[in-house]
């Protein structure tokens, strides 16, 4: 039994990899999603679907009066590539898009949805779930930027033809996707953790100086400027930690696990605060929060986490944490948790129950919160409206 490296997508290393062997558009009709009972209820806080049938959804942007979330698709006819992290191919297709939602309760209208950008590419296995694509989105002064994933070391990227160019790369929307940094053909040059070489841009922050992006191929924060050049803010470390006993090995034997950096967001004083995943074997309680300001070399901010996938500061400074697998991944268990640190340093689960693998998150000024749901499912993925 292979020990998985890093994921293709992050839970497939769990789920089959390991243990089973704005430029944009601003007004629009459309309909879809709806506005139902909370799921979470008796006064806490409430839960509403207010988009579904996406494919894959991931990051989740707030922009004036819609949320914009980003859809990985799911997949294509090919080329194919074999799975970098299990059996089989992961075929490419160009599925994947953009997603606009008007949350409604304006003059007694619901929600609607609308795909307002569309054939992006998208690498996925027959059937659609578990796709790499289109992973963030962020607004910023020129137009809606993005992050495409590869998941996989990037030399592969060019077996997938014209159609695969985008993919690893942080690129600008207008018209068409049109590249501004090549985050793929980095990590082949620079290689910042030493590993093997594998990318996967994953999530970002526009920020008034640079954008900043997580490779959770690569274990390491990028920033990339104006000029699209890019500069390595942090890269982190592996963690020793006991050996799970299916995989055989002498007792007492500990095997690195990897950081895997995912969700990216600026604090309020000014750093920057980066989610840990953690590879196989996944531990629960053992991903942190780093915080890295440029220049300096990361420092933990919170610890006794498991798989987080993002995270986000409200506007009183506390702080949200999004755990994909609140069990752990390898647990089997898809129940996800999103998790307030308040000021305090004292902690508050929300609306525990409410989520199944969850996967980006973005804060209203008025607290609103909005988490994609389902996010490594083709056709079934949601949007959540979460009030406090």
């Amino acid at each position: 039994m292979k020990i998985v490296k890093r994921a293709r997508w992050v839970v497939i290393l769990a789920m089959t990899g390991v243990i089973g062997g704005s430029g944009v558009a601003t007004a629009f009709a459309g309909t879809g999603g709806h506005d139902g009972p909370g799921r979470y209820g008796h006064g806490g806080p409430r839960v509403q679907v207010i988009a579904d049938g996406l494919d894959n959804p991931r990051g989740v942007e707030i922009s004036g009066g819609r949320v914009l979330v980003a859809e990985a698709g799911r997949g294509g006819d090919g080329p194919c590539l074999p799975d970098p992290e299990g059996e089989g191919e992961v075929c490419l297709g160009a599925t994947g898009a953009v997603t606009a939602v008007v949350p409604g309760k304006r003059h007694g209208h619901g929600p609607s949805q609308r795909r307002i950008i569309t054939g992006l590419p998208s690498l996925a296995p027959p059937g659609g779930d578990e796709a790499l694509g289109l992973h963030d989105i962020a607004v910023g002064r020129h137009g809606l930027l993005g992050v495409i994933g590869l998941g996989a070391d990037p030399a592969r990227r060019a077996e997938l033809g014209p159609g695969g160019e985008l993919m690893a790369q942080l690129v600008r929307f207008r018209r068409s996707a049109t590249p501004i940094a090549d985050l793929g053909a980095f990590e082949a040059a620079e290689n910042p953790d030493g590993g093997e070489p594998d990318t996967n841009p994953y999530s970002l922050v526009r920020d008034r100086r640079w954008t900043v992006v997580t490779d959770a191929g690569g274990n390491d924060l990028l920033a990339v400027d104006r000029r699209g050049d890019i500069t390595v803010l942090a890269t982190f470390p592996e963690t020793l930690v006991p050996a799970p006993e299916f995989l055989g090995l002498p007792p007492g034997t500990e095997i690195p696990m990897q950081a895997v950096p995912t969700g990216v967001t600026k604090g309020p004083d000014g750093a920057y605060y980066v989610g840990e995943l953690t590879g196989f074997p996944f531990v629960p309680g053992a991903a942190k929060v780093w915080r890295v300001v440029p220049g300096e070399e990361p420092t933990i901010y919170a610890e006794g986490f498991t798989n987080i996938i993002d995270l986000a500061f409200d506007r009183s400074g506390r702080l949200y944490v999004l755990e994909i697998a609140k069990e752990g991944l390898l647990s089997g268990d898809p129940t996800g948790a999103l998790i307030r640190v308040n000021r305090d340093g004292t902690r508050n689960e929300l609306v525990p129950g409410a989520l199944t693998l969850p996967g980006w998150l973005d804060i209203a000024r008025d607290g609103t919160i909005f988490v994609s749901n389902n996010t490594v499912s083709a056709g079934d993925g949601e949007l959540l409206r979460i009030t406090q």
